[in-house]
């Protein structure tokens, strides 16, 4: 398999697993086997099907776990208490040592950063390699993106090699922004000694048949993070703002891209991990995450709910059919005037027939320019504007300082769960 370490190790985890695995106190071994088309990840010996969303905090691994997921992916080591948790859930973990990027400075020629790296993620495999709830090792998170120096793959490859001489019970693989058979070729010649390779789309899951008859079909493949359509990918407005789908649009595109692409694909892809189990910003405080910054479930977490345990959960999120400004929709280049008053509404429902409670609110747009899912800071929220915010339809006051804003609905049902929308919109001078 062109190199690639996806060979059967069966002799080796069958002793592992009858000298520990079984008893949960230590590495439970984790392989992958079949052919072309047809791969399958195992875990102590029995296949293994990947129920996985990507999370940030401790505080969301227990929400997991209780939809019916079993599996975390990260995107550093912290202090392994993660694995610990996890393992009390009943969750595994693809572990990601957070490898140094190139677009944040980090120099791939500079032979001794590049060795102090080394080091680093040696003591980190060192430490976990024996946890129960460690599924596979992500070596770094988007390493091609906006990347010049191809000898990062060279470093991961010597990373991957380390692991497998330290810890045999776990496969290894690196995470990349997309996939190009170019892309592929590189990091197959340069970092042959990875067992799979893990892709990351979001509009893009539905190109993901396309892209993938591009790569090499010895190569197991495993998708770390898809969800809704990323920023990137979606109209602007006039002055630059992107377009974000309101939460029932979002569910749909996590139901279709599981339900039409990723299911599918089982067998060429060996598992899978939904983003984001959590919040976070991101040009929006709404954009990825599937929970709201108070911890509200939208109807993504729903969907995921069906997925993973194959019914709804017993009380389903708000629907959100529409949101107008000044009657207009959102990709229609709202622009209103200074210091005027506009009527704003959200056609909303509860399936479960709970009463909804509305919260309207204006943030300043994000000026944030950072890519890759870098920090970006909140924008600043704006009082004053909306004189009854608890209602279904509002009057808003256009803000005095002409510019770009965005206006934020989140309709909840008093039970945990919320939807959500939002419309950019410009204020001319008076």
């Amino acid at each position: 398999m062109n190199n690639m370490r996806t060979q059967l190790k069966g002799l080796a985890c069958a002793l592992a697993l009858s000298a520990g695995a079984a008893a949960q106190d230590g590495p439970i071994p984790v392989e992958i086997r079949g052919e072309p088309g047809n791969f399958m990840l195992y875990r102590g010996g029995e296949p293994y099907y990947i129920r996985g969303a990507g999370a940030e905090t401790l505080g969301d691994l227990e929400s997991l776990a209780r939809h019916g997921g079993n599996s975390v992916r990260t995107w550093s080591p912290g202090d392994g208490r993660v694995l610990d948790l996890a393992h009390e859930l009943g969750l595994t973990v693809a572990l990601c040592l957070d490898i140094a990027r190139e677009r944040h400075g980090f120099d791939y020629d500079d032979a001794e950063a590049v060795a102090r790296q080394f080091d680093a993620a040696r003591e980190i495999v060192l430490r976990y390699r024996d946890h129960p709830a460690l599924l596979v090792w992500v070596i770094g998170n988007e390493l091609n993106h906006d990347y010049e120096n191809p000898r990062v793959y060279d470093a991961v490859n010597d990373i991957s090699r380390m692991i497998h001489e330290l810890d045999p019970n776990h496969p290894a693989t690196t995470t990349t922004a997309g996939i190009s058979a170019e892309l592929a070729r590189v990091i197959q010649q340069r970092a042959p000694d990875l067992d799979f390779l893990s892709v990351q789309v979001y509009g893009d899951v539905f190109n993901l048949p396309r892209l993938l008859a591009q790569l090499d079909p010895e190569l197991p493949l495993m998708v770390t993070e898809w969800g809704t359509i990323g920023h990137w990918e979606v109209p602007l407005t006039e002055w630059g703002a992107p377009i974000e789908l309101h939460s029932s649009g979002k569910a749909d595109v996590y139901r279709r891209g599981f339900g039409e692409i990723l299911a599918p694909m089982r067998g060429r892809l060996i598992g899978n991990y939904a983003f984001l189990w959590g919040q976070k910003q991101e040009r929006t405080p709404t954009w990825y995450g599937v929970f709201t910054a108070d911890g509200r479930s939208t109807e993504a977490v729903d969907v995921l709910h069906r997925i993973w345990s194959g019914q709804w959960p017993d009380n389903r999120a708000p629907l959100i059919e529409h949101m107008r400004l000044d009657d207009q929709d959102a990709d229609e280049n709202v622009r209103l005037r200074a210091g005027e008053n506009y009527i704003a509404e959200i056609g909303a429902e509860d399936l479960d027939g709970d009463a909804l409670i509305f919260d309207w609110r204006v943030m300043e747009e994000s000026t944030a320019t950072q890519t890759g899912g870098d920090a970006e800071e909140i924008p600043a929220e704006l009082s004053g504007l909306i004189a009854d915010p608890g209602l279904r339809e509002i009057s808003l006051r256009a803000p005095a300082r002409p510019g770009a804003y965005r206006l934020f609905v989140y309709v909840g049902d008093g039970l945990g769960q919320v939807a959500h929308a939002n419309v950019p919109f410009f204020v001319d001078e008076n």
